[in-house]
């Protein structure tokens, strides 16, 4: 969205791991580009090394992963610590696929921010996405 941005909200969608079913990503990368945001997607079997150094390379505003191989309680902590490290406090970790809602609770709890479902409406993402680095990036504004 770039309604009151002095640049486009920038987000990266990546697919971490073996996991090689990627519809899902590009659907909500497409979506998230008709919102009027700039993403940038990783394509299939990142590591999150190269996640994060992609991220630091685009200045994302958040990072989005798809997952539906049951490996997020190691994913998502893996980005997180790589993100700390690397000075990237202030960026958004997002995502969604299949994850159990008290694996999601328990994401939550360690600093990842909302994950979605399957079938959560695009704009809800979007929104969510708009909204956290409106709050969070006020240098954007």
């Amino acid at each position: 969205m770039t309604d009151s941005l002095k640049r486009p909200v920038r987000v990266l969608v990546a697919k971490v791991g073996l996991d090689g079913h990627d519809r899902g990503a590009k659907v909500i990368a497409t979506a998230l580009r008709d919102a009027g945001m700039e993403v940038i997607y990783t394509g299939l079997r990142q590591t999150p090394e190269m996640v994060v150094n992609t991220a630091l390379q685009e200045d994302v505003d958040a990072i989005g992963i798809s997952i539906l191989s049951g490996a997020h309680n190691t994913v998502f902590p893996k980005v997180l610590e790589l993100m700390k490290a690397n000075g990237l406090g202030n960026v958004l970790l997002t995502g969604g696929g299949i994850i159990p809602e008290e694996d999601m609770h328990s994401l939550n709890t360690m600093g990842v921010g909302k994950l979605f479902a399957p079938g959560a409406p695009t704009h809800e993402i979007a929104d969510y996405i708009t909204g956290w680095v409106k709050e969070h990036r006020a240098e954007l504004f």
